[in-house]
């Protein structure tokens, strides 16, 4: 017989843009993405850490660039997009929490988190996918979500609602733009040790409930998502869209 051949991880020749790229789990996946072979550019709003990290890249022999941008900023991130090539791969790491009981939420935090991690991400991805669409070309767009897009939490109303609308934006945009090789999926991780999170670890009645949840008894390194964005924008997920890969090391089993 003849054997079947794994379809290759490696990223060489494609361009990637990541979102939020400055920190956290945003800057992993950039580096996982480059060291598979991609060519990334690095997306925030923060200038000096995107010049930091794409310096400290391109000393490990990666490829890396800059795009200083606030995606929030729809027309601005469209016209940006529209004076660089077609992106083959999208990472979309940009998000804000600002937790509370629901009872005290402000319109003002509302707002604040829903415009970006919903409507942000929504224009974002479809600049991206438009582009692919006119150009004949496939890709893989990948949302970062969370495993709270998957079940609630408390003083996490807002934050869990608008996780739970990139999951279905990212079904139905896979549904729409699937004919046309371009697929759409999320990676949902459960709380990974970042600056962002340091507050949340610090306090000792939100670690102990963290660590009640995570049945593999241990918290969430970056390095944890790593593997999942690569493996997803590879030739290796080839049939993989409109679903989510909930790292969450078995928070969501139970």
């Amino acid at each position: 017989m003849t054997l079947p051949r794994t379809p290759s991880f490696r990223l060489d020749g494609r361009r990637a843009l990541v979102a939020g790229a400055s920190s956290g789990i945003g800057a992993a996946c950039a580096v996982a993405l480059a060291e598979q072979g991609a060519e990334v550019t690095l997306c925030a709003r923060r200038e000096p850490e995107l010049r930091a990290l794409a310096a400290e890249m391109r000393a490990a022999g990666l490829k890396a660039d800059i795009l200083p941008l606030d995606i929030t900023d729809v027309a601005a991130t469209e016209a940006a997009l529209a004076a660089r090539p077609a992106f083959d791969a999208l990472v979309n790491s940009a998000g804000l929490a600002r937790h509370t009981p629901a009872i005290d939420t402000t319109p003002s935090d509302y707002d604040a988190v829903t415009d970006l991690n919903v409507r942000a991400a929504f224009f974002l991805t479809r600049t991206v996918a438009k582009r692919l669409l006119a150009e004949g070309k496939p890709g893989s767009l990948i949302n970062i979500t969370s495993q709270m897009a998957h079940v609630g939490g408390p003083e996490r109303a807002v934050y869990s609602a608008t996780k739970h609308a990139v999951e279905g934006m990212t079904k139905s945009m896979a549904i729409e733009w699937g004919p046309h090789g371009i697929r759409v999926n999320t990676i949902a991780p459960t709380f990974i040790r970042t600056a962002l999170t340091a507050a949340t670890f610090a306090n000792p009645e939100r670690a102990a409930w963290i660590a009640s949840k995570i049945k593999l008894n241990r918290v969430g390194e970056v390095e944890d998502i790593m593997g999942a964005v690569a493996f997803l924008a590879s030739d290796a997920a080839g049939l993989i869209t409109g679903t989510s890969l909930i790292v969450d090391g078995g928070w969501t089993a139970g």
